[in-house]
């Protein structure tokens, strides 16, 4: 395996006993890549990036159990040598990004909507609770479903109900082949099309919009591929230069420049996608998943940018560079705010893992 083989779980859980003897909270550090989402944690770190390597792997199983330290480009270096991929297209800002901190903050790519997230992936994790005991929850094939809602639980967490060790992620065989076609249209064509290919047969597995284009991203063989291209030239004026990989890589990591020039606030709207175009906000936007998550540069004020977003169904994140005493998440309902707690004291009565990263108290 080109992996490095590396378990320090004991090493792991001997410090969380440690640290609930010692009443010493801390944050959960892998490669860093995600730092910036959620809330600052005043805690000392505990790096995890050593804990890496495949713990193990049939690629005719469709699943892989690795550790959470491993580097996301290894992990995906070694599926593509068995013509396999994670269905959730996770996102490496860094080339230091794990799969622990894809699974902790549960940030898809642009395959997400068509390929499932980073829950419909997950078949089971390891961790180190609150006690400092290891457990397992969940299983390593996907025909084991036992205590599959609690290892889903784990991700989207950031962190604060456990240790994660290990994960067990359902992959799938890579394309044959892939097609990136572009077109002009305003958002609301955009969104109109984006609706519409829903109730057709085409083998899509990324969308987009932003300054005033559409592309479009197919998988199939390539049989299936020029019948496809065919139809879509008849009902568009495709452009004519070819829209590459490094294309939805760049979108997938944030390189594009709709995300490295503005220096405003980036916000995520996860919305329905059969949202309306946002004519209230004027900056840029750009929108992924068939209209179902947008992103927006603004200094609009923060009341008005989750106002948009509730008034649809859906809710607004303050991204990266986040105004000064903004709330990260939306503002959660008392009772479901309680709710959060009561699940973080039930899963860490110490208050050790990344204390306040989502909400205070959790």
């Amino acid at each position: 395996m080109p992996i490095k083989d590396n378990d320090i779980s004991q090493d792991l859980e001997l410090f969380v006993k440690e640290s609930i003897a010692a009443g010493m909270p801390f944050a959960i550090h892998g490669g860093g890549s995600k730092d910036f989402y959620g809330n600052p944690v005043d805690a000392g770190p505990l790096d995890v990036t050593a804990h890496s390597g495949i713990v193990s792997y049939d690629p005719t199983e469709l699943c892989i159990t690795v550790r959470a330290g491993t580097p996301l480009n290894e992990l995906e270096s070694l599926l593509a040598e068995h013509q396999q991929v994670l269905p959730f297209e996770p996102p490496q800002y860094t080339d230091k990004a794990t799969i622990g901190g894809a699974i902790a903050t549960g940030i898809s790519g642009p395959r997400r909507a068509y390929s499932g997230s980073v829950r419909d992936a997950i078949l089971g994790v390891q961790i180190i609770n609150g006690e400092g005991e290891i457990v397992n929850f969940g299983g390593q094939v996907m025909k084991n479903v036992a205590g599959y809602d609690l290892s889903r639980l784990i991700v989207r967490s950031l962190g604060t109900l456990g240790l994660i060790l290990n994960v067990s992620i359902r992959v799938i065989p890579k394309p044959e082949r892939d097609l990136s076609l572009s077109f002009e249209a305003s958002q609301e064509d955009a969104l109109a099309f984006f609706q519409d290919l829903r109730l057709k047969l085409l083998p899509v597995t990324a969308t987009l919009w932003k300054d005033g284009k559409v592309y479009i991203r197919f998988s199939a063989s390539e049989k299936i591929l020029q019948s496809t291209q065919q139809k879509m030239a008849s009902e568009h004026k495709l452009d004519e230069a070819s829209v590459t990989d490094d294309f939805w890589q760049n979108i997938r990591d944030h390189k594009d420049d709709f995300f490295t020039l503005s220096d405003k606030p980036l916000w995520r709207l996860s919305l329905p996608p059969t949202s309306d175009n946002i004519v209230r906000i004027n900056d840029p936007q750009l929108i992924e998943w068939g209209g179902a998550q947008r992103w927006v540069n603004s200094n609009a004020p923060a009341n008005i940018i989750h106002s948009i977003a509730s008034s649809r169904g859906g809710y607004a994140t303050a991204f990266k560079r986040r105004q000064a005493g903004c709330a990260v998440f939306p503002v959660l309902e008392p009772n479901l705010l309680h709710l959060h707690r009561q699940l973080k004291r039930k899963m860490d009565p110490h208050n050790l893992f990344n204390p306040n990263r989502m909400y205070q108290g959790v």
